[in-house]
């Protein structure tokens, strides 16, 4: 076993010097994916319609196609599953990767073809090995199983006898593996594309608990209540108990940063490491390539070609727009990608700061439709977050899932707020001083929230709601949106998601 680790570890590393040619060379990359994606959009309708033969510079690509968001390209993803070919992309597509929708309610499928599963998704999984195994050159990861969590699968729903298949991209991933990648994760596939979680936790856990797991794969959220249900079946106080020689979680979907403490509770080790991924629908586009860094590396031979518009442009009629040599370091700016699964100039709906131009690092910073901006304070889903965090760690609480929506001014001269319901793995001692450290904490990240909130001009102190255990997936349940990569909206500047969720809560369990 431990010359079959070492031998993987090997393979690995080969891929190595191709990162660093692109960390070198980013603008070279760029141009060598954006030419390979306009030769093969030629050959499709999109091409054809919008004149990809004349394209011969990026300008040309500008003047030419428009921005895209989901409802604009969904005319060309429906004909696609419905059978036709060749209509967004130069080879078949017989792969649609359901996206959560957190931005409507209404599902959305993405289109994966066989090179975005190929060059994008599975060459993202094997570069974050690759970086793990240089950065960890004493991992066992090879001589033990991966546990990875993922969706389910579905008939196509535009044309269910096709056969074109639908499912949340981790389990088109998992159905598409190769045997060899097969052979290394838990449980069996069957198991993993269980599509009623309530059930799959339970069988997820059975199947996996008596395995050498060494690393896991997933979403923070489902992998804490996995992990929970372990603990309850083993009667183990911790889940080294259950797996000893695990090392390692590849996280992804949401911050990790929230939930940090929660797996120093169930994992407790200074040895285990964690690694994060930006690994979405549309495609894989970023990796924490240093250990010590929340920082995730852009990776830029993937098939994907990036654009960004800033987020004071966002909502104009007529966006600035600008490619990888126009960015600037801490600004905000909106995801644009034209991607080798048949997406050209798309909105993917999350936005992301860079931190460094040399090489490109950046942090998602939330989603375009994520924010709260009722009286001109510019909260983003990355400011929630780091302030809630804070206000955790300050009262040795530990956070579950939350959400906040504003009180907007009422007619009888009542002024505004943030109201949240925040759902706890351990509460604070104290409720009070959370929302005043939250608060507090949000003041000194924010100067725009701070400003409406100098002597409660516009903005009062934020109303909390101590949410039940349980509820928020109870809300995702009724939406039908429970498991997978589902996630809960983190702020709205809208109340409906709000609303929703506090008529759930019995009114004595909020206070």
């Amino acid at each position: 076993m431990e010359i079959i680790n070492s031998f993987m570890a090997w393979l690995f590393k080969s891929r190595l010097k191709q990162i660093e040619n692109f960390k070198s060379h980013p603008h070279e990359a760029q141009k060598e994916i954006f030419d390979e994606l306009i030769e093969a959009g030629k050959k499709t309708k999109f091409g054809k319609s919008h004149d990809f033969k004349n394209i011969k510079s990026y300008q040309d690509f500008v003047d030419r196609v428009p921005i895209h968001d989901y409802e604009s390209m969904k005319p060309y993803i429906d004909q696609t599953m419905a059978g036709e070919q060749r209509v967004i992309w130069n080879t078949d597509i017989e792969w649609f990767a359901k996206s959560s929708g957190t931005t409507s309610s209404r599902s959305k499928y993405i289109p994966v073809s066989t090179e975005s599963l190929e060059e994008c998704h599975y060459k993202g999984g094997k570069d974050l090995v690759s970086v793990y195994v240089k950065n960890n050159p004493d991992t066992k990861m090879f001589s033990g199983k991966n546990l990875a969590i993922g969706g389910s699968l579905e008939k196509n729903p535009l044309n269910p006898q096709g056969t074109a298949k639908a499912g949340d991209i981790s389990a088109v991933i998992m159905q598409n593996l190769p045997i060899w990648a097969q052979i290394i994760r838990t449980p069996s596939l069957n198991v993993a594309l269980m599509d009623e979680w309530e059930a799959k936790i339970e069988k997820l856990a059975r199947d996996t608990m008596d395995e050498n797991v060494i690393t896991i794969t997933g979403v923070p959220t489902w992998t804490i209540v996995l992990l929970q249900k372990i603990l309850e079946l083993k009667k183990a106080d911790n889940i080294l108990q259950v797996w000893p020689n695990l090392e390692v979680f590849f996280h992804g979907a949401v911050a990790f940063g929230p939930y940090r403490s929660v797996f120093e509770k169930l994992i407790p080790s200074s040895k285990m490491r964690y690694m994060e991924t930006y690994n979405a629908s549309e495609g894989f586009f970023g990796l924490q390539d240093q250990p010590d860094s929340d920082e995730l590396l852009l990776m830029l031979d993937y098939g994907v070609f990036f654009e960004f518009i800033p987020m004071e442009d966002w909502e104009k009629e007529d966006p600035k727009v600008v490619s990888l040599k126009g960015v600037e370091v801490d600004k905000n700016y909106a995801l644009l990608i034209t991607t080798n699964g048949g997406l050209w100039r798309y909105k993917i709906g999350d936005t992301i700061k860079f931190t460094s131009t040399d090489p490109y690092r950046f942090r998602i910073s939330g989603r375009t439709k994520h924010f709260i901006n009722a009286f001109g304070e510019e909260v983003i889903v990355e400011n929630a977050e780091r302030a809630i965090q804070k206000a955790a760690d300050q009262t040795s609480a530990s956070i579950s899932n939350f959400t906040a929506a504003p009180v907007y001014f009422d007619r009888d001269g009542s002024k505004g707020a943030h109201e949240w319901i925040v759902e706890f793995h351990s509460e604070p001692t104290n409720m009070e001083e959370f929302g005043s450290l939250l608060d507090k904490n949000l003041r000194e990240i924010n100067s725009d929230y701070d400003a409406k909130r100098y002597k409660d001009l516009a903005l009062t102190k934020p109303i909390i709601h101590l949410a039940p255990a349980g509820i928020f997936d109870s809300w995702l349940a009724k939406r039908g949106k429970l498991g997978g990569q589902h996630k809960v909206p983190r702020l709205s500047n809208e109340r409906n998601f709000l609303e929703e969720i506090l008529e759930m809560i019995p009114e004595e369990a909020s206070s």
